[in-house]
């Protein structure tokens, strides 16, 4: 069992970078695939970006401003947003897999994934 809590989000201003932090339990965090959703008011859920096997996935939106990095000692995977933008407020959600995500493009699917975090919520303001 994988328990997955965010931090980090809050508001911030058009421009401005924050970074959103994803902690994890379990023994099996450096096998497992983590990736980063988010969810808009009255919007589904949507792809952020994902690290598997070494491989890092990102949305075409959001490529060149958001980057995926974790750190297996901590147990944490992190979000790092810059130039953040009013359509960027969203609640931000953490996710692992047990393994590693299929072939593009199922790393984008939410059911690809075993736990989910509660979410964070960022808000971009302009």
């Amino acid at each position: 069992q994988v328990q997955l809590v965010e931090s980090g989000g809050g508001l911030v201003q058009a421009g401005g970078s924050l970074r959103l932090s994803c902690a994890a339990s379990g023994p099996t965090f450096s096998s497992n695939a983590m990736g980063w959703f988010r969810q808009a008011p009255g919007k589904e859920r949507e792809f952020v970006t994902a690290w598997s096997g070494g491989i890092k996935y990102y949305s075409d939106s959001m490529k060149g401003r958001f980057t995926i990095s974790r750190d297996n000692a901590r147990k944490t995977v992190y979000l790092q947003m810059n130039s953040l933008k009013p359509e960027d407020t969203a609640v931000y959600y953490c996710a692992a897999k047990n393994g590693r995500l299929g072939a593009w493009p199922m790393p984008k699917a939410p059911s690809e994934y075993d736990y989910w975090g509660q979410g964070t919520q960022v808000t971009v303001s302009s």
